[in-house]
């Protein structure tokens, strides 16, 4: 069974354009917070707000017995960076980037932890004719394998999204990521399967987790929920209970079973325990579901492909 994983910037400050609905807290109140979710095993800690203080958060996750999913590395940073991390034209910026990214690798070893995740938001394009795609293809690639070169054993995700806040982003689709991926050649460079960002997307997420295995570059998943329209960070199933199952029937069979899941759901102005210990619970009902499919009569249905028999089937096993 999968472990459960907040990203730590989600019990902290929560707010959008329009509206603050939650104030920002310490290290310690976010440690705090968390320990009262029932059923979670840890955090997805941030670099490098987290890292500010490293005894500090060496004893909170001893003290309170949390894992680390992974360490998200900031890769957008207010003032600095504007024309993207890894695809800026300048290449004094992008060693920057490479230098920082060391320093968070350093830092994710010294908690034992051997995966970073970062999601290149600002690193695209608003307008036509904006960037160069074929300079920043090879600017990407250069920034990228420079990073994994540093510790072949710390395995590196890129988290795709289609848009926000560049109006088209680089890494866009898993299909865009695998092939981006395989065109480093790094071993320890893959993704993270955002299910959120995969149904905005207008992916099946469940397919785009069979080809980012078949690519060997599903590294990491994140769960929340939309509605196709935005990247709302809704609580899992609020939207696509069928497709949760679906995607937790097929990373079963992709062998993503012994690993992590972390959330960015976003609470608003409900209260954050209670808006996690709900998402803690739906998950695992969502997995069982997914459990109660008998495989073998789902793989003969995928054979007949035969939708009206299929249906019937899912609502008299599972409703």
């Amino acid at each position: 069974m999968n472990k459960l994983a907040i990203i730590s910037a989600f019990l902290g400050g929560v707010k959008n354009r329009y509206m603050t609905y939650e104030k920002d807290r310490s290290l310690e109140e976010k440690f705090s917070l968390a320990s009262k979710i029932k059923g979670l095993d840890g955090l997805e800690l941030c670099y490098p707000a987290d890292f500010e203080n490293l005894g500090l958060l060496k004893s909170l996750l001893s003290d309170h017995g949390f894992g680390v999913s992974s360490v998200n590395v900031r890769s957008r940073r207010t003032g600095k960076w504007w024309r993207g991390a890894f695809t800026s034209a300048k290449e004094s910026e992008r060693k920057e980037v490479v230098e920082d990214f060391k320093r968070a690798i350093d830092a994710a070893r010294e908690i034992g932890v051997n995966r970073i995740s970062t999601c290149p938001l600002n690193d695209g394009h608003d307008y036509v004719f904006e960037m160069n795609y074929i300079d920043s293809y090879g600017y990407a690639q250069e920034t990228f394998a420079a990073i994994c070169e540093y510790d072949r054993n710390v395995k590196l995700c890129i988290e795709y999204k289609c848009n926000d806040p560049r109006v088209r982003c680089f890494f866009a689709s898993a299909g865009e990521t695998a092939a981006f991926c395989n065109s480093v050649g790094a071993e320890n460079l893959g993704a993270t399967l955002d299910i959120g960002h995969s149904l905005q997307g207008g992916e099946r997420p469940a397919q785009a987790a069979a080809l980012l295995a078949h690519s060997k570059r599903l590294f990491y998943v994140h769960l929340n929920d939309n509605d196709r329209n935005f990247d709302w960070d809704l609580m899992p199933g609020a939207f696509h209970f069928w497709e949760f199952i679906e995607f937790f029937y097929y990373l079963k069979e992709l062998e993503y079973t012994d690993d992590w899941y972390a959330y960015d759901v976003m609470s608003k102005e409900i209260d954050t325990v209670e808006t996690f210990n709900t998402v803690v619970e739906v998950t695992r009902k969502l997995e069982h579901l997914s459990e109660m499919i008998d495989r073998k009569q789902m793989e003969q249905h995928m054979k007949q492909r035969n939708p009206a028999r299929l249906l019937s089937y899912l609502y008299k096993e599972l409703v």
